[in-house]
């Protein structure tokens, strides 16, 4: 017997009934007192996400449409494109695009490479503009019917050959414009629409050609003021311009003979190079020099020696036609 034993009671039921509630209470209190004590339990808050709670059913999210980019739109090209008259040049005895090589091509390939060579000393020089200025040659001669436009076309056709360049062969005699008849094209608007303003864009009267890289610029119509258009202000953005918008691009200028007319002078302030045509059998030593010191605006002035009489056993290229395809002579 011990305390947790109830205890016989006396007395009346209802003072035994008492005595016993009496202990089934005091023995309850002495379990609680012994339980551990369980944490108080927070009540829950509904301004806080209970995990595992099943959310309200949402909208479906709707992916923005990508935003279109507008794409700048390509101008269809102003410029028109000619096919070389191949017969008409070798009907002239000009270089020919794609055909056996000749002692001619030869004899360009010469002239071509000095003037590359010079033109790479002007850039290596520096200065304002250098590398334009390097790329714009003046072909032009002292008087009338010395081959300058022979000249001019055919170093534009050999140099249309080299690798990394662009050509373009702008016709810059006004008063008698040849270069597109010469190639068996039709003449256009050209270099004197544009200095007039009659032209926005000097690049929309460019010809492109069937021959690679050689593409050709008219002269234009015709004006009393031509050389007064070439002084102009407008006339040095427009002719600077050439170069500058393509740096690949070699411009040469076929221009009037400088001591029949005067644009060739002012051409000359231009350039980085003149190729001088002297015809060996007409050209005299004075007319020379005098064409020399029209030429002052440039610095770089080369010669070439045109309509040479060479013996048969004397001809530089003469013993190699064979090896090229030609005849031997």
């Amino acid at each position: 017997m011990n305390d947790q034993t109830p205890k016989r009671l006396g007395g009346s039921l209802v003072e035994r009934a008492a005595a016993h509630q009496a202990f089934v209470q005091r023995q309850a209190a002495q379990q609680a007192a012994s339980a551990p004590v369980a944490p108080p339990v927070a009540k829950p808050r509904h301004d806080i996400p209970v995990f595992g709670a099943v959310e309200a059913p949402r909208a479906p999210l709707v992916r923005p449409e990508p935003v279109a980019v507008a794409q700048p739109v390509q101008e269809p090209s102003a410029r028109r494109r000619v096919a070389i008259d191949r017969k008409k040049l070798a009907e002239h005895g000009m270089l020919v695009p794609g055909a056996t090589v000749t002692a001619l091509a030869e004899e360009f390939r010469l002239v071509k490479r000095q003037l590359l060579t010079t033109a790479r000393q002007i850039r290596a020089g520096g200065g304002e503009g250098a590398d334009d200025r390097s790329r714009m040659i003046l072909v032009c001669s002292a008087k009338p019917n010395d081959g300058k436009t022979f000249c001019a076309i055919n170093l534009a056709l050999s140099l249309a050959a080299e690798k990394d360049v662009e050509i373009l062969l702008v016709d810059a005699d006004f008063a008698k414009p040849d270069v597109l008849a010469r190639l068996g094209a039709t003449d256009g608007p050209g270099l004197l629409d544009a200095l007039s303003g009659g032209v926005k864009n000097v690049e929309d009267c460019i010809i492109d050609t069937d021959v690679p890289q050689l593409s050709v610029l008219p002269a234009g119509t015709r004006s009393v003021a031509d050389t007064e258009l070439l002084a102009s202000e407008r006339a040095h953005a427009i002719l600077d311009g050439l170069a500058a918008a393509n740096p690949r691009r070699i411009v040469i200028f076929d221009s009037p003979p400088i001591l029949a007319a005067s644009p060739a002078s002012a051409l000359a302030s231009h350039v980085g190079q003149v190729m001088l045509v002297v015809r060996a059998d007409r050209t005299r030593e004075s007319e020379l020099r005098d064409a020399v010191g029209l030429l002052d605006g440039c610095d770089h002035i080369q010669l070439l020696l045109n309509s040479v009489s060479l013996q048969p056993n004397g001809r530089r290229f003469g013993s190699y036609g064979a090896y090229y395809g030609e005849p031997d002579q």
